[in-house]
């Protein structure tokens, strides 16, 4: 009989209890707005900023409407103007050349790596073209931080981190977005931390903070943050900056404080539920399974593999039938936009030379949520439909009439054993 998933991956699990208490205890104060305290109140945001701050180790944070907002609010910060070139990653979602277009910026593409993350050797190359790097965690994939840093400061290059799918990440034991001038965090639905929208942004930039306190709409209210640099430091700033508001209200900071709370345990739930999957595609022939360094304590609310060097139509079969047993895969390398996939030469207001050599693993890269709604049996029957499929596939004949080999398609950095356990453990932490 042939299995079934019947599962969604949409789904998120329901808000903690302390969440639902603290946002009723707002709404019941009609106290929705940031800056309306009464007395010694301090709002709910001033809380979620503080405890952010502390909770990656960073000295400054500021909440506000979505993490699009928190990078364009980086960029403008930074001293992006009109007509000035941004380098971001190739293999990225579109809020992020979008914020770039978003303050005027043209976008420089730099291509990505069998590992999904951003290709240093490309980089060096285009390193010359801006003063700004947009960097993307892409999916919670993590690049050589060490090896990438050295590099933008040797060329005075500005780094902000996109750190939408890795909160709760590190690299050498230092968190996703401490690396940078700015560090951008999503509290999207789909993301670790869930208000529905919403974005958070660190910096230990004092003079950088309190240009994006003042972009967010604090008006002359800056005093009221408490994860913000002294007053003085607004002395001349207030004068200069617009306001241009994109503030998080008291009621989504509610709901977002008890779930910090309780971030780690959730990234490693994530991380077991990743390692099922993975564990159950080792050795699939025709697939590649992505390589998680060492230096890399990950947060896998999604999975990826990559299907190298298949045709668009074979790809799309396998997607098809997968979707007919319930498993719902995203393909980011379709030639059309759909739903939240698309790829660089999607974004017809960025215009890029043709990368042969990213092009051809963008074509390849087939995409999964794993909500935490999701069991490891769950997990364990999901690896099998895809490895049921994708194996059944590698024998048929493909567009060109050929039929697919068994074995070359999982060469380079494709893992052809169990994943190493050491993986998915944070600093400090215990593994899962």
């Amino acid at each position: 009989m042939t299995e079934r998933f019947n599962g969604s991956f949409t789904q998120q699990e329901p808000i903690p209890d302390a969440g639902i208490k603290a946002a009723m205890a707002v709404m019941q104060s009609g106290r929705l707005h940031r800056y309306n305290t009464h007395g010694d109140e301090i709002a709910e945001a001033a809380l979620l900023e503080e405890e952010f701050a502390a909770q990656v180790g960073s000295n400054y944070c500021l909440a506000v409407a979505s993490g699009g907002y928190a990078m364009t609010t980086a960029l403008r910060a930074c001293g992006v103007k009109h007509g000035d070139r941004v380098l971001t990653n190739a293999f990225t979602l579109a809020p992020v050349p979008g914020a770039i277009a978003a303050v005027g910026g043209v976008p420089v593409f730099v291509g990505v790596t069998e590992s999904l993350v951003i290709d240093l050797d490309d980089l060096a190359a285009k390193l010359d073209q801006a003063k700004v790097l947009l960097l993307s965690h892409m999916r919670g994939h993590i690049c050589d931080m060490d090896a990438l840093m050295a590099m933008c400061d040797a060329a005075g290059v500005v780094v902000i981190e996109d750190c939408a799918h890795t909160m709760g990440a590190a690299w050498n034991g230092v968190p996703s977005g401490r690396w940078g001038k700015f560090g951008c965090y999503s509290t999207q639905t789909y993301k670790h931390v869930n208000s529905g929208e919403g974005g958070l942004l660190i910096s230990d930039d004092a003079e950088g903070m309190a240009r994006a306190i003042m972009l967010s709409g604090s008006y002359m209210l800056y005093e009221k943050h408490r994860a913000a640099p002294p007053p003085e430091v607004f002395a001349h700033i207030k004068y200069e900056t617009p306001n241009i508001s994109g503030r998080m209200d008291n009621l989504r900071a509610a709901i977002l404080r008890p779930q910090l709370q309780d971030l780690q345990t959730q990234c490693d739930r994530w991380n077991a539920l990743y390692a099922v999957v993975d564990e159950g595609l080792a050795d699939t022939p025709g697939l590649t399974l992505v390589p998680r360094p060492t230096q890399e304590s990950f947060v896998a609310s999604s999975h990826q593999f990559l299907l190298l060097d298949w045709s668009d139509a074979a790809i799309a079969d396998v997607i098809a039938r997968c979707e007919a047993r319930g498993v719902a895969l995203k393909w980011f390398g379709g030639a059309e936009p759909t739903g939240f996939t698309s790829r660089y030469d999607s974004w017809k207001y960025a215009p890029s030379e043709p990368m042969p050599q990213s092009d051809r693993i963008l074509k390849g890269i087939i995409d999964m949520r794993l909500p935490l709604t999701f069991s490891t049996d769950d997990c364990a029957l999901i690896a099998r439909i895809i490895r049921s499929e994708v194996s059944q596939s590698i024998n048929r004949p493909d567009t060109t009439g050929s039929s697919r080999s068994t074995s070359s398609r999982t060469l380079g950095s494709a893992r052809t054993h169990a994943p190493d356990k050491s993986a998915y453990c944070f600093p400090d932490q215990k593994c899962v």
